[in-house]
């Protein structure tokens, strides 16, 4: 029979601390839907993969009802890359013909979708891969922009082609997978009245979904710190009215822009945090639900 060293008995009192600090945060979550929106660097970088993998488990394992919006944006340029099309993109959108809608689909209700949902099963939890065309999950309608041109100052319609925005979620195929125990592992793949099926942004996805679930939370995994101040310190909450403030006055700019408006909207529609958060943290999602000080910047109402 070995005894242990006092190295390793110091250790298993760190970690059961860590456990005890935590049994607060696991009683306020118990039972609870965070939507987790998941990309960016975190899903390039496979010790990431793994541990977002591990941590959206252990969230299932301990009572929580996770539900997981991923992108797959490098993985969609690689493979247009691969079969030699071209991609154009407005203000930030890939502008999606017919068939680029095809090698979104497949990339990310297929390639992608099985991956994460991969990441998760070998974790220990059972997660399944679904996109927005499953059980018409995520009604979708065409999106439209406008931009005034510099010249004639006249505004005008952008063709995105067949990029869309949620119109209405359906959220029984959902609560069938989380109620039987499952994690749902949702492509922003929708499809309109007509079966027509558009390309959606994830975070926008994660926002109606989210907003349509009632959440707890809903977590962005970004590739930044979180918001920033003009001084670059992270702002660790933000109102919905505060937003708009920070927007107007030139501290939230460019593609922060429109991730802190989908915090908003999920706010607006009943989820009682949205945060935006470092992916690339270790067990960012674990900092943000268990610990008092998490590592990004919290909207909420």
């Amino acid at each position: 029979m070995s005894t242990a060293s006092p190295s390793e008995i110091s250790s298993a009192a760190q970690r059961a601390q860590v456990l005890a600090q935590a049994l607060p945060y696991l009683r306020r979550y118990a039972g609870a839907t965070v939507v987790v929106k998941y990309g960016g660097h975190a899903m390039g970088d496979e010790h990431l993969a793994l541990e977002f993998g591990r941590d959206i488990a252990l969230l299932k394992q301990v009572g929580i009802n996770p539900v997981v919006v991923h992108g797959g944006g490098p993985q969609i340029n690689a493979m247009l890359k691969r079969l030699a099309i071209q991609s154009t993109f407005i203000d930030g959108l890939r502008v999606t013909d017919a068939a680029m809608v095809e090698v979104v689909e497949m990339v990310l209700a297929g390639t992608v979708n099985k991956y994460v949902a991969g990441l998760i099963t070998k974790a220990g939890a059972l997660a399944v891969g679904v996109c927005g065309k499953d059980g018409n999950m995520i009604l979708a309608r065409k999106l439209t922009r406008t931009k005034v041109d510099p010249d004639s100052h006249i505004e005008r319609a952008l063709n995105l082609g067949f990029v869309g925005e949620p119109a209405a979620i359906d959220v029984r195929v959902i609560h069938a997978l989380t109620g039987g125990g499952l994690v749902p592992v949702i492509a922003p793949v929708g499809v309109d009245a007509d079966g027509q099926t558009y390309n959606i942004n994830a975070d926008t996805v994660a926002s109606a979904v989210a907003g349509a679930l009632h959440a707890e939370r809903l977590l962005m995994l970004t590739d930044v710190a979180g918001v920033l101040d003009k001084q670059k310190n992270l702002i660790e909450t933000l109102t919905v009215s505060e937003v708009r403030d920070r927007i107007e006055d030139g501290t939230i700019t460019d593609g922060m822009i429109p991730k802190v408006e989908c915090c908003v909207d999920a706010v607006r529609q009943g989820v009682k945090g949205a945060v935006i958060l470092d992916g690339r943290v270790p067990h960012a999602c674990l900092l943000e639900l268990f610990t008092e000080a998490g590592p990004g910047t919290l909207v909420r109402r």
